[in-house]
């Protein structure tokens, strides 16, 4: 009975996995997943999945096409009229129920590689921080209960019964006693572990609205959750400038107001100076992402590039420009930023992103580097 309940639990996920896969777009454009994120945990609303079943009529009353009835007469129990419709209220449920099922972090990196056939991240270097692991590698006479050794046990109790004369093998029966019992034991050991970091950069000015920053906020999401599941461990710092920039945390990031002028320098000083002090290359894999509306004041493009150009593409296994289209941006930016740079850094990718459909692109260009 187990194992056809582990079964059916199988199949029910591969359900789901091929259900999220096939809607992935949707998921991603609408951010549905987005606020039902708890710990490593997201519920995602799916249609329900019911079990099909036959429904039978009435016996003797014939079929669509026989009996009388004019030209436009609705199909029904004697020709009539069914109850519903729009403006009327029933009593009957209804369809098209959701039901939340909840998924790992990792099948939604799985389901996310899968389907935009991203490959796995090569780290660079050999740079990686240690951490200490508690490795099973002995044994010992003392220990809990839950990491006993039955086989060694065993084996220990029988040499004993053996080497006392108390073993029969006409009645080939072994009880351990308290000094027979073995248990596993652990030493601690440092274990190296790559580790990332990722810095997003948004541009909140006052041409910036807040469908734009839904779709960066949508974008950090995923991408994220494919970073995570690519590094043991993963930081994440937070920029916003207008014509001045500074370090916040996640929920300033996404819920600042727009206001004031646009300096894209501020911003790349800010992330060239966290590099610098918080997060050494040499010890991490960077990642930096900024969103823009393509809006700069003109004379600060040469401080930015010379910034962006000095202190960070150096450094990064991965740069991302990601613009968002606003109703009010210039969206000169992007084409500056590639005039500038063009093929000379191949750790500079960059993307456009009009509206919410454009996400699942963005993340397939930027990620899809394997850098």
């Amino acid at each position: 009975m187990s194992l056809k309940i582990e079964r059916d639990q199988r199949r029910f996920r591969q359900i789901v996995r091929g259900k999220v896969r096939e809607n992935l777009r949707k998921y991603i454009s609408h951010g549905e997943m987005i606020g039902r994120k708890n710990k490593d945990l997201v519920s995602i609303p799916l249609p329900q999945l019911d079990v099909p079943r036959f429904r039978f009529g009435d016996n003797g009353n014939g079929g669509v096409g026989q009996g009388d009835g004019q030209e436009g007469t609705p199909v029904g129990k004697g020709g009539q009229p069914q109850p519903g419709g729009p403006g009327e209220a029933g009593s009957d449920p209804g369809g098209g129920h959701l039901m939340e099922v909840d998924m790992t972090l990792e099948e939604l990196a799985d389901i996310l590689g899968d389907a935009l056939e991203l490959p796995n991240i090569q780290p660079k270097g050999t740079a990686s921080i240690e951490q200490e692991k508690a490795k099973y590698n002995s044994v010992r006479s003392t220990g809990p209960e839950s990491l006993r050794h039955k086989k060694r046990t065993y084996l220990k109790a029988l040499k004993r019964q053996i080497s006392t004369g108390s073993y029969t093998p006409d009645d080939p029966k072994v009880t351990p006693i308290r000094g027979d019992q073995q248990y596993r034991s652990w030493t601690t050991i440092t274990k190296p572990e790559v580790n990332a970091a990722v810095i997003y950069m948004m541009d909140v000015s006052g041409s910036m609205t807040d469908e734009q920053k839904q779709i960066v906020r949508t974008a950090a999401f995923w991408i994220d959750t494919w970073l995570a599941q690519q590094y043991g461990g993963l930081e994440t710092r937070y920029i916003i400038h207008d014509a001045v920039a500074k370090a916040v945390d996640e929920h300033t990031f996404y819920h600042t107001r727009e206001s004031g002028g646009t300096r894209i320098s501020s911003a790349y000083k800010v992330c060239a100076e966290i590099i610098e002090t918080e997060l050494p290359p040499a010890d991490w894999n960077l990642y930096c992402f900024q969103f823009s509306d393509g809006d700069n004041w003109g004379e600060d493009n040469e401080r930015a590039f010379a910034t962006l150009k000095e202190r960070i593409l150096p450094h990064v296994n991965l740069y991302c420009y990601g613009q968002v289209e606003s109703p009010y941006g210039s969206g000169e930016y992007l084409g500056h930023l590639e005039g500038r740079f063009g093929d000379q850094y191949n750790t500079l990718v960059t993307a456009e992103m009009p509206d919410r459909d454009a996400i699942l692109d963005a993340i397939k260009i930027f990620l899809g580097t394997g850098k």
